[in-house]
């Protein structure tokens, strides 16, 4: 195989530590963001069009991500903050409150895995240890992983502010591994596959039929350390051939 980094042919090592992203590829996620998206348009369309709001929404979320991080409760306050622009504070305590209970339901939605995964656990679990590494909030992240009752099948658990290739290097040597012989999995090109390339290990796309419009990327379809699979249930496979 060819090191990247090195331009040369080298052997392939066996992989000792695989990072598994969380939201929409252990279990949904982007389609509950998205119903809530439609609430939101609908309780603001007396102040803007459809279009106007969402635009709107994505450049209040961009910029309160550098404050508030990933996740449902920045989101909420993005929503509320938008509210409060276009209409130029005139949005009633009705609307702020549905806007509330909207940001809530999202914290406590049922967690729903994605078919297969558990049984695609088991089978990774025997070619090397899981490591969960996503985005988000801290106490959401670990609530949705104990709800979905598939924690067990995991040695470790990181939850970071950002995914770069410093993060990924910094979080396999915290688990006994480095980045070089380690493998990420999950549904991100920007957040998931480029920063783990960067950092020299190898990176798996599943992809998640909704994309979050701020973790969109070109693919690096000719990267040898790089591959695209279905589900999660096909990663042992390209594993069995990495080893």
């Amino acid at each position: 195989m060819r090191n990247p980094r090195e331009g040369v042919i080298s052997r392939a090592m066996p992989l000792s530590i695989i990072g598994v992203d969380a939201d929409d590829t252990l279990w949904h996620t982007e389609t509950v963001f998205r119903l809530t998206h439609k609430r939101f348009n609908e309780l603001l369309g007396d102040f803007a069009d459809e279009g106007t709001l969402e635009a709107k929404l994505s450049a209040v979320e961009r910029e309160n991500m550098k404050t508030y991080g990933y996740g449902a409760k920045g989101f909420t306050l993005s929503m509320l903050q938008t509210a409060l622009e276009v209409s130029d504070g005139n949005v009633s305590t009705k609307v702020i409150q549905e806007l509330l209970a909207a940001g809530r339901e999202m914290m406590t939605h049922p967690i729903e895995p994605l078919p297969g995964v558990e049984e695609a656990l088991k089978s990774l679990a025997e070619r090397g240890r899981l490591v969960v590494i996503t985005k988000g909030d801290l106490f959401h992240q670990e609530s949705k992983l104990a709800a979905s009752g598939l924690g067990s099948y995991f040695s470790g658990v990181e939850i970071v502010s950002e995914k770069t290739p410093e993060i990924y290097t910094r979080a396999f040597a915290r688990h006994g591994g480095a980045a070089e012989t380690s493998l990420m999995t999950g549904n991100s090109v920007k957040s998931d596959i480029l920063p783990m390339l960067q950092a020299g290990g190898y990176a798996a796309l599943i992809p998640y039929p909704l994309v979050w419009e701020h973790e969109r990327a070109d693919k690096p379809s000719e990267h040898p350390r790089f591959r695209e699979v279905e589900t999660l249930a096909q990663l042992p496979a390209w594993l069995d051939e990495i080893g």
